[in-house]
């Protein structure tokens, strides 16, 4: 079987968070996770940004704010008192799929307290707490044969982001950890979590760099880009448009307000043009998700792995409510437009949405049941 150039995480593993208990969500290329309101949507899409954000370097205390809301309910603490939240995935690429397991210590003090990296069976980083006075854990990765070589790593970060900096690569077994924990990395690290915020998407904004935000408020500013840089992409946008809004859509423009702000309007032909502002709810919801969907991660506010060519990069769009709003065309089109776009393998999307009946059947389409599987 061919090995996937690009990695992407394939599966998300909940063993303890929030909601779920030794949950493991397999991941296609688009997928919907359905359920009810409470069945763990949402808290699944924030584990898997939590992971991105881990593998991108960031300190433990950034990505988890109230770490004692993650522990699962009714857990209860030890004889000293700890409790926590255990969360992982698994990494398809080049070097056959890769597994990362993370153990967090949420209460009396937030660290991570294990972690184990494994392929082929074979554990290459292993961690964990052996001295609750010190601020580090023992962990030991694969070095030759059975050998290992033992260190202390801080547990505040995630020890496999860390071993570019502390294995040599001299020896194969050396390079197969580094080989393993790259594609980790890569495969977790260019997330964008978004959810457009159409009361904050009308009005002119900034010019700013021109990277959009996860609420999509600075859309206007990024339209005055993009226009420019990609007229084709910028013309299945308009296509797009044409599906998802009332009325007749010719262009979309970006026009400066002459004050370094810059405002977002549909020309509808013959003259007239609407702003943006004007539009409901529904019409900016799938604006924002078609530009989304049609950009990367030179447009989107991403932490990509720079050191990586985009060609061996996948982006994943983390999008809570995906269909919020949404009427049944304007959910078709857009769902058109993102299978379009996964099956190229450039990007991935895992969309929450409470019920997913009208994508059943849908070619390309992953749906996950949270209420039931």
């Amino acid at each position: 079987m061919t090995r996937p150039l690009r990695p992407y995480v394939s599966e998300l593993v909940l063993t303890a968070f929030t909601r779920h208990r030794r949950t493991g969500l397999r991941l296609g290329a688009l997928t919907l996770l359905a359920g009810r309101s409470g069945s763990g949507k949402s808290s699944a899409l924030r584990a898997y940004e939590a992971l991105a954000r881990l593998a991108g370097g960031a300190e433990l205390g950034e990505v988890f704010r109230e770490p004692e809301a993650l522990v699962p309910e009714g857990a209860r603490p030890d004889a000293q008192g700890r409790r926590g939240f255990r969360i992982g995935c698994a990494a398809d690429g080049p070097e056959g799929p890769v597994r990362l397991e993370v153990a967090v210590q949420a209460e009396p003090e937030l660290r991570i307290v294990g972690e184990r990296l494994t392929a082929g069976g074979l554990v290459l980083l292993g961690s964990a707490l052996r001295d609750p006075r010190r601020r580090v854990v023992q962990a030991a990765w694969h070095t030759a044969g059975a050998e290992v070589t033992r260190g202390l790593l801080p547990d505040d970060r995630l020890g496999t982001a860390l071993l570019p900096l502390r294995v040599a690569g001299t020896t194969p077994g050396q390079r197969r950890v580094l080989a393993a924990a790259e594609q980790m990395l890569v495969a977790l690290r260019s997330v964008f979590a978004c959810d457009p915020r159409p009361d904050r998407m009308g009005g002119p904004v900034p010019l700013g760099t021109g990277r959009l935000l996860g609420g999509c408020e600075n859309l206007a500013a990024v339209l005055a880009r993009t226009r420019v840089e990609c007229g084709r992409r910028h013309g299945l946008l308009v296509e797009a448009l044409r599906e998802g809004c009332a009325g007749p859509v010719a262009d979309l423009l970006a026009e400066p307000c002459g004050d370094g702000r810059v405002r977002a309007l549909l020309d509808r032909g013959n003259g007239i043009r609407t702003g943006i502002e004007r539009l409901g709810d529904g019409e900016l919801r799938h604006l924002a998700l078609a530009l989304v969907l049609l950009t990367g991660p030179g447009v989107l506010e991403v932490d990509a792995a720079g050191e990586v060519p985009d060609a061996l990069q996948t982006l994943t769009v983390l999008a809570d409510d995906f269909d919020r709003g949404l009427d049944r065309a304007q959910r078709a089109a857009l769902l058109g437009l993102a299978v379009r776009m996964c099956v190229r393998g450039h990007i991935r999307l895992v969309g929450a949405v409470s019920d997913a009946s009208w994508a059943a059947g849908a070619e390309g389409v992953t749906v996950v049941h949270l209420d039931r599987d």
